[in-house]
């Protein structure tokens, strides 16, 4: 049986970046938007209240937690541009699931931020020049990561629940058509 929670698998980083492979998931991320938009089209209101997985967010819950974490990742970005191994605040994403702007703001105001927030990080991305993405940034849980890393990670996170909201329409299938 495949793990419900890694859809696409376990994100892995196997190093340092190639220009070719960047531009690839540079490119992943400007598409994250319209996929995200695209897996959640037409679901009701009881079909966004559904969780992905048994004990696993709703998919609602990762609508709103796909822009939340993305802006982290974005503001990591400028900071690791901007200062020498910035230390990052790490923030509690479950907590974060449970406030009341996500179970109450519709889901339009996190698809179009995450619209927003992708163009303006593409733009960063894709200035970034070839010895800047080895400039790092320190987490106090996962120590210093690079540019490349962070590039890759999330990509894969993006394409991570968006494959979370696909498989739950595909397991649902006439069920929710």
């Amino acid at each position: 049986m495949t793990d419900l929670r890694y859809p696409i698998g376990k994100f892995n980083f196997a190093g340092e970046l190639s220009s070719p492979v960047r531009a690839r998931l540079i490119e992943q991320i400007a598409e994250a938007p319209t996929k995200l938009r695209a897996a959640v089209a037409g679901l009701s209101a009881a079909q966004l209240d559904t969780p992905y997985r048994p004990g696993g967010w709703t998919v609602r819950q990762l609508v709103h937690h796909v822009p939340e974490s993305h802006m982290n990742a974005y503001i990591r970005f400028k900071l690791a541009l901007t200062e020498a191994e910035p230390l990052i605040k790490p923030y509690r994403e479950d907590l974060w699931a449970q406030l009341p702007d996500v179970r109450d703001t519709p889901i339009e105001l996190s698809l179009s931020l995450l619209d927003s927030l992708h163009r303006r990080w593409v733009i960063v991305l894709s200035g970034i020049e070839a010895a800047a993405w080895a400039r790092t940034f320190r987490h106090p849980e996962l120590g210093v990561m690079t540019l490349d890393h962070t590039l890759a990670l999330y990509a894969w996170h993006g394409r991570h629940h968006v494959a979370h909201i696909t498989a739950l329409r595909q397991r649902m299938g006439d069920a929710w058509s």
